[in-house]
């Protein structure tokens, strides 16, 4: 009898149709950790299978109604996971090879056997019962794991298109609203809490600022702007509040300039010009 810290691990059934035999067996293997269990035919040996978790089969050939090779053979064909060894006589050797080859039985064993030998053999079995098990469950193991790993790379190559569709989004309509800025049939810039031009449209750049010329993106305002236009640039940028200077003279033509600070989250850093020509 086994106990909780050396647990019985696996079932062993003995099938021979010879009382003694089946006394022999058990004497051999009951200080085994086995639960062993034992049946005197090949029909009683399947109907023990169908009620019970079997992990190995040691079967007499001869037996009345079928056959060891027979009721193995059946075994493979139910529960082809169990191994199965079969003990028989010298007479018998050619048809043990034959299911050898078939994949009907693992081994035979001669009668009479040898104790020792067969004990370990039978554990030996049982060992590669063990492995066989673990290597599939290791192999189930891994298909999981790499179909888990598919459906993660095909949600993440799905979110990567989705990104790339959004930024191909956004970058044509950056361009369109660059183009429409750039447009706009009125002159339109921006600048900086520094000063700076950072943006001209089209429309900018047909004005010539007098002995400065056209506007260039990185230049100071100071270099185009009187004074005055320059202050109420820097009470925008200081207040938040937009204003209009009149009668704003550019190479001798008078424009209306509306200055207007940029919305939150860019308040204080820099304000739009828009110029309006005065009839």
């Amino acid at each position: 009898m086994s106990d909780d810290t050396n647990p019985v691990r696996h079932s062993v059934l003995c099938v021979d149709d010879e009382i003694n035999i089946l006394n022999s067996l058990k004497r051999l293997l009951r200080k085994e950790n086995y639960t062993l269990l034992t049946a005197s035919s090949g029909k009683e040996g399947l109907d023990i299978l169908e009620k019970n978790d079997v992990h190995l089969v040691m079967s007499d050939q001869r037996m009345p109604e079928m056959s060891g090779t027979e009721f193995l053979a059946e075994i493979k064909e139910k529960y082809p996971d169990v191994i199965r060894i079969i003990l028989t006589g010298y007479t018998e050797v050619d048809a043990m090879t034959e299911s050898i080859n078939r994949g009907h039985i693992y081994k035979f064993f001669l009668k009479p056997w040898n104790d020792e030998n067969l004990r370990l053999e039978i554990s030996k079995a049982l060992e590669q019962y063990d492995l066989i098990k673990a290597n599939e469950e290791l192999t189930r193991t891994i298909i999981r794991q790499n179909e888990e790993l598919k459906h993660m790379n095909d949600k993440l190559e799905e979110k990567v298109r989705h990104r790339t569709q959004e930024l191909v989004i956004r970058n044509q309509a950056l361009e369109l609203s660059q183009a429409i800025l750039e447009n706009i049939p009125v002159p339109i810039l921006g600048v900086s809490q520094e000063n700076n031009i950072v943006l001209v449209n089209n429309r900018v750049g047909e004005i010539s600022w007098g002995t400065s010329g056209t506007i260039v993106i990185g230049e100071s305002l100071n270099d185009y702007a009187n004074p005055y236009l320059v202050s109420q640039v820097q009470s925008v940028l200081r207040d938040n509040s937009g204003r209009r200077v009149k009668h704003y003279s550019i190479s001798d033509k008078n424009y209306s300039i509306d200055i207007s600070p940029l919305p939150t989250p860019f308040l204080g850093q820099g304000v739009i010009l828009t110029l309006i020509k005065e009839s």
